[in-house]
């Protein structure tokens, strides 16, 4: 195996493994849950913002509140990692 060969396309991968990273955090996903809670995330999984309409505060049923917000962070995250999935695709990293 040629060493040069190899350490040029370490080289290359490594490019490219950073121009993704740079790629997926620019990106932006929004996961939502019923319309009245928005979590936004970034491609890494970071979570940017929340929002939270009047409409899902009922100081009486607090659980609903958690509940609305648990499904907005795990519809915002599972789009975060579909696009790290999308990113990776075709580079033959493992775990992707």
């Amino acid at each position: 195996m040629d060493m040069k060969k190899l350490m040029k396309q370490m080289q290359q991968a490594q490019v490219a493994a950073a121009k993704i990273q740079e790629n997926l955090a620019a990106q932006t996903v929004e996961g939502t849950a019923s319309g009245l809670v928005t979590v936004s995330m970034n491609g890494h999984g970071k979570v940017l913002g929340l929002k939270i309409k009047p409409e899902a505060v009922d100081p009486g049923d607090v659980e609903a509140l958690e509940d609305l917000l648990l499904v907005a962070l795990q519809d915002a995250n599972a789009k975060a990692e579909a696009l790290q999935q999308d990113a990776t695709r075709g580079l033959g990293l493992p775990g992707f």
